[in-house]
């Protein structure tokens, strides 16, 4: 195995996962970003790190001092020995599981591996997948033998964007490895960068399940909130009071209802969905528990759209604000937001809707959804608005009500 003293680590994809990773390795050990992304890299070389949380004072210093270097080549990383690939695995249109970026880099990688490197994946996968399907590319572009001439780890991400309490560098990790060797070495290494340490599984495949439990569980408490929400919305009771009672139990699990966007939560469960249904096993908690979340949105837009009609406004004609277009509070990532269902629905029936969020990068969101966002409050209008609907609760949107016209109204998830 890799001796300490020799290890050189390549960050493959260099997002809201691997950017801040491979600058906690650079803190350490001599490190090299790779990203194919050519304008990505040429931005973050100039220290534009856009809305990832990463200090930009500390990105600068890695960089001056050479222990942290970023390309866009494949070729720069050829004289390294430990991977670590973090690149997205999305869900496509139809909600199925689309690891091409995955399969992709793994077989890339295959191609720079050389004996005795070690490749470590965090990006989310399935129970299995690492050495089901990542495995066997990496072979077959390599020409090397698995746990022979190369070995695997799996480390899952536990990246939460714009969360400062809990940052990579400290939230205990899980690890693994291809064999027990490989898996002492992984846990090693993580260990030597975290404050929190680590904990140890006894495969890979159980560091996978780890990940999708994470993310399920929350997926089902949140759609457990949120169908709550519904029934005491249906029979007059206030949620808040009831939610803040049952808390009052030493094994209730108390949770918030909300719009579930992002990239894990919003993602994940069609993983391990479609590993379920494909092994023989219908995940029907799963299922529903997505159905529940992904319909909150446009339903809420909706509920939002017949309270306007039942005020005697005419829709067409009302001018509705919509606050936040980020996926969840205080964060500037606009992946899988919800907030575009919620604008999307409204904008059906009147197209005098405004999008304010002075946290979003509004060419970003332009490029990536077709929509405009002010991101400057002196753009709103001075007369105010007839409905101003909170999508996404940033603590600067305390107050919506002073952008209200009179007799305009106010639209919150709870309080519709």
């Amino acid at each position: 195995m890799i001796r300490k003293n020799n290890i050189k680590i390549a960050v493959i994809g260099l997002g809201y996962v691997g950017f801040p990773l491979a600058c906690l390795f650079a803190k350490k050990f001599k490190v090299i970003g790779y990203d194919i992304d050519a304008y990505k890299v040429k931005n973050l070389n100039i220290g534009k790190i856009g809305d990832i949380d990463v200090n930009i004072d500390l990105v600068k210093n890695l960089l001056y001092s050479g222990s942290l270097s970023l390309t866009s080549l494949q070729s720069d990383v050829a004289d390294c020995n430990v991977y670590i690939v973090a690149v997205p695995t999305p869900a496509d249109k139809k909600l199925k599981a689309d690891p091409t970026l995955l399969y992709q880099s793994s077989v890339d990688l295959g191609s720079v591996l050389s004996p005795g490197n070690i490749v470590i994946y965090e990006s989310t996968v399935w129970p299995g997948m690492t050495e089901e399907e990542c495995v066997p590319r990496l072979e077959k572009s390599s020409g090397l033998k698995y746990n022979e001439d190369f070995f695997v780890g799996y480390s899952p991400e536990r990246i939460n964007p714009s969360d400062k309490a809990h940052s990579v560098a400290n939230t205990k990790k899980v690890t693994s490895g291809s064999t027990p060797k490989a898996a002492t070495f992984v846990d090693r290494l993580y260990r030597s960068v975290l404050q929190n340490g680590t904990y140890k599984a006894s495969s890979i495949k159980v560091a996978e399940t780890c990940k999708m439990m994470e993310n399920c569980q929350r997926d089902v408490l949140i759609a457990y909130a949120n169908e709550m929400l519904g029934i005491c919305q249906t029979l007059d009771v206030d949620f808040d009071e009831a939610n803040k009672g049952a808390a009052t139990k030493w094994n209730y699990v108390k949770m918030n209802p909300g719009f579930v966007g992002g990239h894990c939560i919003a993602v994940d469960p069609y993983y391990m969905i479609d590993r379920a249904s494909s092994a023989g096993y219908n995940p029907t908690l799963l299922k529903a528990a997505r159905r529940v979340n992904s319909k909150m949105a446009p339903k809420f837009a909706r509920h939002v759209i017949v309270d306007i009609k039942s005020r005697g406004l005419s829709v067409g004609k009302s001018k509705v604000l919509l606050l936040g277009f980020s996926f969840k509070a205080n964060c500037q990532d606009i992946r899988n937001t919800r907030a575009y269902d919620i604008y999307e629905m409204i904008h059906r029936y009147t197209h005098h809707v405004t999008i304010y969020d002075p946290h979003v990068n509004a060419d970003k969101v332009r490029g990536e959804y077709g929509v405009d966002v002010e991101t400057d409050e002196d753009s709103l209008s001075n007369e105010g608005y007839d409905a101003v609907v909170v999508c996404t609760s940033h603590s600067i949107f305390r107050k919506p009500q002073k952008w209200l016209k009179k007799g305009g109204k106010v639209y919150t998830l709870k309080h519709i």
